[in-house]
């Protein structure tokens, strides 16, 4: 079983990358478990058609700890397995802490049992690698693949570059390492060539780019994955083809954090480009 972590700035897209690439390996065959850990609850929208279910950390609040599997995790496209970590009620608590209460739970359920039978477990984690809990899975071991999703615009590749920092700050104790960047496109001018040229600054591999086309935003309002949408789209063969290199990849490495003055410099050079 594969544990992995998507991470990136927030409203990068993770969530959209990380259902639509969950799809095109459920499509292949593999057996895939989300677990969103983020507030909103929306890292499993698209895979079960909007059907909002009861969050990890609402099921406890009104059940208590009385808490069986099924309460907390749902099936969705293609037999995936999703579950969402939710978080305290507004203006209490930190979030953070509903990841690490979730994926306890979720241990403790037996979530990750042998007899589940899962391929992978993919954690959709919020924004930058902000608190102790958003950290989890690289603190603790829970993931061993990291992989960053970003974009040509300056503060998406900070907070690509900040999130290798915290890889790094755990690498040697948990084991976790970098698998590649995956760009979501927002057409910026030489994107492509850009995050090539920052993966390669930071030892590692831009994984896929991910073009920006609009069937994406409509199968969303669709509450679908593209694949499920519109299966035989151009952009439903491009996510297949990131869930294919995630499969096949072999490169997993400790990154190289960037000087921020190198980070805006790279910037600075393809901006002069244009």
């Amino acid at each position: 079983m594969r544990k992995i972590a998507i991470y990136g700035k927030g409203g990068i897209g993770k969530s959209t990358t990380t259902q639509n690439t969950v799809a095109g390996l459920a499509e292949m065959g593999n057996k895939v478990m989300v677990v969103g850990c983020d507030p909103k609850a929306d890292s499993t929208r698209l895979l079960l058609g909007g059907l909002s279910q009861n969050t990890v950390l609402d099921t406890l609040r009104e059940e208590g700890e009385d808490v069986e599997l099924d309460d907390v995790r749902k099936m969705g496209f293609g037999g995936t397995y999703c579950t969402e970590s939710g978080g305290p009620e507004p203006g209490v608590g930190c979030a953070g802490r509903g990841i690490i209460t979730s994926i306890n739970l979720l241990e403790q359920l037996g979530a990750y049992a042998e007899d589940e039978k899962l391929d992978y477990v993919f954690y959709d984690v919020l924004g930058d690698v902000v608190c102790g809990g958003f950290a989890m899975p690289i603190r603790e071991g829970k993931a061993q693949e990291i992989y960053i999703v970003v974009s040509g615009e300056m503060m998406a590749m900070y907070a690509a570059n900040n999130i290798c920092k915290g890889i790094v700050k755990f690498a040697e104790a948990g084991g976790v390492r970098l698998g590649g960047l995956i760009c979501n496109s927002r057409n910026v001018d030489f994107e492509l060539e850009m995050i090539e040229q920052l993966a390669i600054q930071l030892g590692t591999q831009m994984i896929h780019f991910v073009p920006r086309e609009n069937v994406v935003q409509r199968a969303e309002i669709n509450r679908k994955t593209v694949i499920e949408y519109e299966p035989g789209h151009d952009q439903a063969n491009e996510y297949r083809t990131l869930a294919r290199k995630i499969q096949e990849n072999e490169k997993m490495v400790i990154p190289t954090p960037l000087p921020i003055e190198s980070l805006e410099k790279l910037l600075i050079d393809f901006g002069m480009a244009g």
